[in-house]
């Protein structure tokens, strides 16, 4: 099979595309063809900053495809299926091995482009403003780098659970195209003061909950503006740069403070269940991703620096 592939952290650059191995199947896992490849703000840090564990090593989350070959051990998944899948590496190649408790299942009416973005950038989203978030109807939700794959999520998951959202993005071009999917109100954070005008839109209160998915580059703000007793949510770290803060930050608000490592939580069955339901609304048009840009995967170096450095709006797919 064809592959992206790298031996040492880096730029895009340390990406080659070349022959590789086709992977040995499990007794519990299944071989994808792989039809798209949606590439995830993991996959660029983990490029960048996580050593290999083996030379060449195959990047990637996350792609959805057609099921080619299935363990001796597999149930309920069978050749022919179309179904989008995680896996912690390999998914920047032509065939993609997953254990089953990675693999979601697709309606054939869903576009394979559409469906390798749903897991990771909903799935968080969801896992953020609701299961460690406890996000209810009526609150406000300040959603910290808004634009990207979970900010999109995140943005149309909290407007139609009855939240007031509010998101910060990079231009006011980029902050209409979120209010065009629910969001409330945009904090544009090169020209405006996040901190002071999310009080201002909370007449001085504070923001329920933030969501954090732009790792920390903002946390003084994120802090004054969320209110008493309120909570953090933190996704990620973008910027590849760990922030710190003080008990005291913490302490003086009462505020509670969630770590959210979504890709943990993804082969329970309570993911399942919620990922089932999201490729539903995915599929029936009720949720939206945007695509910004489609690279061949004999471009994956063209096709990451794109996706860390060129700021698109929505997600980055590769196509074998």
């Amino acid at each position: 099979m064809k592959a992206a592939m790298y031996s040492k952290n880096g730029s895009p650059e340390v990406l080659e595309y070349r022959d590789a191995p086709d992977p040995t199947l499990g007794p519990d896992q299944v071989l994808i063809r792989v039809k798209a490849i949606s590439i995830e703000g993991g996959d660029l840090l983990n490029r960048r900053l996580v050593p290999p564990p083996s030379f060449p090593h195959i990047g990637g989350y996350q792609a959805a495809g057609i099921i080619e070959a299935t363990g001796s051990d597999v149930t309920g998944l069978s050749v022919g299926q179309h179904v989008v899948a995680f896996n912690w590496a390999g998914s920047h190649a032509e065939l993609f091995c997953v254990p089953t408790h990675y693999v979601y299942s697709l309606p054939e009416s869903l576009d394979f482009e559409l469906a390798s973005t749903i897991p990771v950038p909903f799935g968080t989203a969801d896992d953020s403003l609701f299961e460690f978030g406890g996000l209810a109807a009526g609150e406000t939700v300040l959603i910290q780098g808004a634009a990207g794959g979970v900010g999109i999520a995140a943005v149309q998951l909290a407007g139609r659970a009855g939240a007031t959202v509010i998101g910060t993005s990079s231009s006011d071009e980029r902050l209409s195209r979120l209010r065009s999917l629910g969001m409330d109100h945009g904090i544009n954070y090169r020209s405006e003061d996040i901190a002071e005008r999310a009080l201002e839109l909370t007449g001085g209160k504070g923001v329920d909950l933030v969501v954090d998915l732009a790792g920390g580059n903002a946390v003084d703000d994120l802090f004054k503006a969320v209110r008493y007793r309120g909570r953090i949510a933190v996704v990620g770290a973008s910027s590849g740069d760990l922030p710190s803060f003080g008990f005291f930050d913490i302490i003086r608000k009462s505020l509670t403070l969630a770590g959210v490592s979504f890709g943990r939580e993804m082969h329970l069955p309570r993911v399942h269940r919620m990922l089932d339901g999201l490729i539903d609304e995915v599929a029936t048009g009720k949720l939206h991703m945007p695509i910004d840009r489609t690279f061949p995967l004999s471009e994956a170096a063209a096709a990451h620096w794109y996706a860390e450095e060129a700021h698109p709006f929505g997600r980055v797919l590769m196509i074998p």
